[in-house]
């Protein structure tokens, strides 16, 4: 029987081996093996429950616009799990001056599509408004070279946007620096609306139009649909998904899973490949998924192939951490109206962001309390997640009580720090994984996936899974 071996056990992992299994067709029978260094399967997904509330250690939801997590959802019987964001309070706001300002609404990532929201806010000065609009009229750029997510943002919206908005909102996705990262690899959506509607206002309108058009035909004759926001999660949090997976994948005898195995490396033999484990254990591979961070994978592949190592340490990647901080709703004056607040680089802090989770999404916290957590680290302030989970929670509440006026005791405290964890996307990203994949290329039946490459949310890290598993089918086929 032949044997495919899977290194890593995050969710590119996981939904690798669910999508062999799923697409096995008339392929003869044949093993999957996942081996993951830690104790526990789902990389950076983590729920844990501690005195009534639902505590997310990493991601805590997933784009809806984005299909394939949503999808995978269903198609493994989560479809009646799935929760939707709480929208009586969708606002978002930014601190600015010590003071929140809100999101003006219509304003979607940092692109504006509703005029007075914008005219009436206290985020942006009149100025920064003016030159805003005056985005219709800045010509589309000439070649196609790649730039910064910096420099195409004052290019087309000024420098206020990029500093109150974009950088807080949209690099923070990525914990990254918006004068590093390349917007053509991290927000390709941008790049296009600019080169095929010359303007990113007129093409996000005529997207949103669209789209409008579309749900309203959708709708017709349609029975009752569950509730569909920009931001999705399970009801009883997102390592449901994983736990789903594991026990799917559980079911076949042909499907074995390890956890606390530490992968050496992955050697090339007359017939496929021989994975090496700490201890001195070598198992036979048809072929070898590699599904971990890249600079995992350029351990494992180093003396397979030197050069393919070197392009894999060339992604860097930051550290950040999550502090989760339950309270009782009456110690908390704030009103809390809105998903959160995202933290400009300009004001200082030591938070990036801080998420009101009890308001994003129902069954968080008991009834009588609330739920935040906020975001440390990443390309601002990457030391910080070296700190000790003491001081990280002390800290913390300093920066709450300066910015939301909180002074109680939490109820509840949880820090979770993931080192070396994000990715970044930097200028040239493109050109960095065309040759990373045209090495991969050059050993047959090996693959490489994960977040590292073509995408970094959970719904990439999806799909990026489920093609590499259809590639790995027809490898072991031969």
């Amino acid at each position: 029987m032949k044997r495919v071996v899977i290194i890593g056990g995050g969710i590119a992992g996981l939904a690798a081996a669910y999508s062999l299994r799923e697409h096995q067709g008339d392929t003869p029978p044949f093993e999957i093996v996942i081996l993951e260094k830690n104790d526990r399967l789902g990389g950076n997904i983590r729920t844990e429950r501690t005195e009534g509330f639902l505590i997310e250690g990493g991601p805590d939801c997933f784009l809806s616009e984005k299909p394939w997590a949503m999808e995978l959802c269903k198609r493994v019987g989560l479809s009646d799990k799935l929760l939707a964001t709480n929208e009586a309070y969708k606002k978002t706001y930014v601190l600015s001056g010590g003071k929140l300002h809100i999101l003006p609404e219509g304003v979607i990532l940092m692109v504006p599509t509703k005029i007075m929201p914008l005219a009436y806010s206290t985020l942006i000065s009149w100025p920064g408004k003016l030159r805003m609009a005056a985005e219709l009229f800045i010509p589309r750029k000439k070649d196609n070279k790649d730039e910064t997510l910096g420099s195409f943002v004052r290019r087309r919206l000024g420098k206020e946007v990029l500093d109150k908005i974009a950088e807080p909102l949209v690099a923070g996705v990525h914990a990254g620096d918006p004068e590093t990262m390349s917007v053509r690899s991290s927000f390709p959506k941008f790049v296009q609306l600019e080169e095929e509607h010359g303007s990113l206002i007129r093409g996000m309108l005529k997207k949103m139009a669209l789209m409008k058009k579309s749900a309203a035909g959708a709708a017709q004759g349609a029975g009752p649909k569950k509730r569909v926001t920009m931001f999705m999660t399970l009801r009883d949090g997102l390592s449901e998904l994983i736990e789903t997976l594991c026990t799917s994948l559980s079911k076949s005898p042909d499907n074995k899973i390890r956890t606390g195995v530490k992968v050496k490396s992955v050697e090339k033999k007359s017939r496929g490949y021989a994975v090496s484990i700490e201890g001195g254990e070598s198992i036979e591979a048809d072929a070898v998924i590699v599904a971990a961070p890249a600079w995992v994978a350029a351990s494992v592949l180093q003396s397979l192939d030197p050069e393919l190592e070197k392009e894999l340490l060339s992604i860097p990647y930051v550290s950040t951490a999550t502090i989760s901080l339950g309270y009782k709703k009456s110690d908390i004056k704030h009103p809390m109206d809105g998903f959160g607040f995202v933290v400009p680089k300009t004001e200082g802090r030591r938070i990036m962001a801080a998420s009101w989770v009890s308001r994003k999404f129902d069954h968080r916290a008991p009834v009588g309390s609330v739920l935040i957590r906020c975001f440390v680290g990443g390309s601002k302030n990457s030391e910080l997640v070296s700190v000790d989970d003491k001081e990280m929670v002390r800290m913390v509440r300093q920066e709450l009580k300066e910015i939301m006026g909180i002074e109680a005791e939490p109820v509840v405290a949880r820090v979770f720090k993931w080192n070396a964890s994000m990715p970044q996307y930097t200028v040239g990203h493109e050109e960095r994984i065309a040759s990373i994949e045209a090495g991969v290329a050059k050993h047959p039946s090996l693959f490489i996936t994960g977040s590292a490459y073509h995408g970094i949310g959970i719904s990439d890290s999806v799909r990026n899974g489920e093609i590499i598993a259809k590639k790995a089918l027809h490898a072991i086929k031969d």
